[in-house]
C-alpha cells in the first residue's frame, strides 16, 4: 500500500526570500516578523561572529558574540526596567549554545549577584554568591546549588566551612558561633549536625575568662568520632 505524501501548501514568501538573501558579513538591522532586531555579522544566513539582538516580547538585549545562530563566546545581557525604561545588567559573562556557560556574573535583586562558573546555564564549579540578607557563600556548585567544599558566612557574623551537599551542610564541617567564641567541629546530615565536638576558642587572648572550662578527655577521641559517624552512614540518616 503506498502512502501519499499530504501537500502542505505554499511555503511563505518571507521564507523564501530570507533564503535566498545567504546573508554573510556584516548587515544593517534585520527585523524577524515577530518585532525581534539584530544588527551585526552573518555567515551563511545565521547570526555568526558580533552582533545586537533585542528581545521584543522580552523587554532584553543581548549583545556579544555568535556562532551559527546562538549566543556563543561573551555577551551580555540586560533586561528593561519597567518602572524608568532604562536597560539593568542581568548577566555578563561567557556563553556556549545559547546558554549561560564558562565564567560570568548574574545580577539578581538589589544587594544580590553571583560571581564564577556556569555550566549549561546553571550555577555550577567555584564561584561566589552574595545574598541581598547579608549572609555570603564562597565554594563548589553543582546545579545552582552549593554542592563540594565551601564556606558560608551568615549576616550574623556566624560561619560554616566544610561539605555541602544538594544545598545544605553535609558531611564533616565547622561552625563558629562568632556571638559566643565557640566552635561545633563534626559530621552534618541535610543541614542537622549529627555528632562533633564543641569547644571554646579565643578567650585566652580576650582574658574575659578566670577559669577555662575543665578538659574532657577520651582514650582514643577520634576513633569514637569515626565510629558515630559509620553508624549515622549506616542508618541513612
Amino acid at each position: 500500500m503506498s502512502l501519499l505524501k499530504a501537500n502542505r501548501g505554499p511555503e511563505p514568501l518571507w521564507r523564501d526570500w530570507d533564503r535566498k538573501a545567504q546573508k554573510s558579513g556584516l548587515r544593517c538591522t534585520v527585523y524577524s516578523v515577530n518585532g525581534d532586531e539584530y544588527t551585526g555579522e552573518w555567515m551563511n544566513n545565521l547570526m555568526h561572529g558580533k552582533g545586537k539582538y533585542i528581545y521584543k516580547n522580552d523587554n532584553a538585549i543581548y549583545q556579544g558574540d555568535w556562532i551559527r545562530g546562538k549566543r556563543d563566546g561573551y555577551g551580555t545581557y540586560d533586561v528593561k526596567d519597567a518602572d524608568t525604561g532604562e536597560y539593568i545588567r542581568v548577566y555578563a559573562g561567557e556563553w556556549m549554545n545559547d546558554k549561560k556557560h564558562g565564567n560570568g556574573t548574574y545580577y539578581y535583586i538589589k544587594d544580590e549577584c553571583y560571581e564564577g562558573g556556569w555550566e549549561s546555564g546553571k550555577r555550577s564549579g567555584w564561584g561566589k554568591m552574595t545574598y541581598a540578607n547579608g549572609d555570603m557563600y564562597e565554594g563548589e556548585w553543582r546545579d545552582d546549588k552549593h554542592c563540594g567544599q565551601g564556606i558560608l558566612f551568615l549576616a550574623n557574623k556566624n560561619c560554616y566551612e566544610g561539605s555541602f551537599e544538594d544545598g545544605m551542610k553535609h558531611g564533616p564541617g565547622k561552625f563558629y558561633y562568632m556571638d559566643t567564641d565557640r566552635v561545633y567541629d563534626g559530621f552534618w546530615i541535610k543541614d542537622v549536625p549529627k555528632c562533633g565536638t564543641l569547644e571554646d576558642i579565643g578567650y585566652e587572648a580576650m582574658g574575659t575568662r578566670k577559669c577555662p572550662i575543665p578538659k574532657v578527655e577520651m582514650a582514643d577521641p577520634k576513633r569514637v568520632l569515626e565510629e558515630a559517624q559509620r553508624k549515622i552512614l549506616q542508618k541513612g540518616e
